[in-house]
């Protein structure tokens, strides 16, 4: 009669009630971290709310599914993780690759980073499978630096590009010529592109590495399929890039009223999610410590080794 997950986790249920409860409560908060195929409400919902509310469905929200099948279905039920590890590690993949690709091929701006969302939380879920040290720690390191990162992409494609064309169709972008009336929201949107698609020096490349690495020992085919998705992933980003802000292409130029410069709270808000995952990037020892130390807790520690 306790509610406490310590205690529950040393009374483990029966290895055949932990085959059907494991699913059911890991699915129950993965559909909030946008496991495929019940990750259609994501991008929908990114595309619907407002910046802020993007940002933090992107920073926060998602990141609360993947904290619960971490912290809840993963420690209380290790026999009905055992026996559905690799079917959620396929989905995992599925969902890296499927985010990658749609965004690849999305002609509103913010439904590319949306899909991307979906694409990189398959990252976490799949680090999560791994059940290993390097591929747990990169999950949750990828937790924050996707949360980060995203929160960075879709404040500059809402508040800095949006809010000033009330386009968001990647052709009537284009033909803004952006690059050169807003540089500002051009050169964060690299960088923050750079550091999405795994660019050394930044939080998401030493995340996804881990992950990798884990995944690598636990699951080596799935592995390259996941590389695949990295590929895809700076496939649309460079496509974004070069349609929305540099088009190589000729385009009739339409006529729009002046854009409002970029404002000082929108710099200094992108400056400082860009110092995130600089930090990161270049000093993730720290915070890898702080997570291993979460891990090594009693909750968690016996989830390490604990694969197949």
């Amino acid at each position: 009669n306790t509610f406490d997950l310590a205690t529950l986790a040393a009374h483990p249920l029966a290895a055949s009630s932990q085959a059907w409860l494991f699913p059911l409560v890991f699915i129950g908060f993965a559909v909030l971290a946008g496991l495929w195929p019940l990750h259609t409400w994501a991008p929908t919902g990114h595309v619907a709310a407002p910046t802020a509310g993007s940002m933090l469905l992107a920073g926060v929200v998602m990141k609360l599914g993947a904290y619960g099948c971490l912290r809840v279905a993963m420690p209380l039920f290790p026999a009905g993780l055992a026996l559905w590890q690799m079917p959620f590690a396929v989905l995992a993949v599925v969902g890296i690759v499927h985010g990658a690709l749609v965004s690849w091929v999305q002609r509103d701006f913010k439904f590319v980073i949306a899909y991307s969302s979906v694409s990189h939380m398959g990252f976490v879920l799949l680090g999560l499978m791994t059940l290993n040290a390097a591929g747990l720690s990169g999950a949750v390191l990828q937790m924050v630096s996707h949360g980060i990162i995203a929160g960075l992409l879709f404040a500059v494609v809402g508040r800095m590009v949006y809010d000033r064309t009330h386009t968001r169709d990647l052709d009537q972008l284009s033909a803004l010529r952006l690059g050169q009336r807003l540089p500002f929201a051009a050169i964060t949107f690299v960088i923050a592109g750079l550091a999405s698609m795994g660019m050394p020096g930044f939080s998401g490349f030493v995340a996804e590495l881990a992950v990798l690495q884990g995944a690598w020992t636990a699951f080596p085919g799935l592995t390259v399929l996941a590389g695949v998705g990295v590929f895809f992933a700076a496939a649309y980003i460079l496509r974004a890039i070069r349609v929305v802000f540099f088009p190589d292409h000729e385009i009739t130029a339409v006529t729009s009223p002046p854009m409002d410069p970029i404002t000082f709270a929108e710099i200094a808000g992108a400056l400082l999610l860009l110092a995130a995952t600089l930090y990161l990037g270049l000093q993730p020892a720290r915070t890898l410590e702080w997570i291993d130390a979460g891990l090594q807790s009693p909750l968690m520690r016996g989830l390490i080794g604990g694969a197949r």
